[in-house]
């Protein structure tokens, strides 16, 4: 089995603080991590559910992939992240078996992580980030 766990959940957003906010008076949840990823033109805000995420994101910029997602969808679920042992062998496996890359190759991710996106078209109508820890 080439996937180890969901990672994460990602929700597109337009205000990530009014976003973290509805989380922690919600569910008591809380951001373990935060970061402005430039080359994807995210803020995004992890909260830890178990072993896994619930990723908001906002767009630092309207030309980027979840800016043009929140203006032709509106707010809600953008990706599923799946992790993996090994990210490299993952997106193989997944174009061998007819996904599309999104990517080329892995690339560097958050949190330190390696990362590597497919294209929705040839994974059933899902956008898959793959996630090496």
């Amino acid at each position: 089995m080439i996937l180890t766990c969901i990672d994460h959940v990602a929700i597109a957003v337009h205000d990530l603080d009014t976003a973290i906010a509805f989380y922690e008076r919600a569910f008591g949840a809380t951001v373990t991590h935060r970061e402005t990823i430039e080359f994807d033109g995210v803020d995004e805000a992890m909260l830890q559910v178990a072993d896994s995420y619930i990723q908001l994101l906002s767009a630092t910029r309207d030309d980027s992939p979840v800016g043009k997602f929140l203006k032709k969808h509106g707010e809600g679920l953008h990706h599923v992240g799946y992790r993996v042992a090994d990210c490299a062998a993952a997106f193989e496996s997944m174009v061998s078996a007819g996904a599309i890359g999104i990517d080329p190759a892995p690339r560097p991710g958050a949190r330190g992580s390696t990362i590597a996106f497919m294209h929705p078209k040839g994974s059933f109508g899902t956008l898959i980030e793959l996630v090496q820890e």
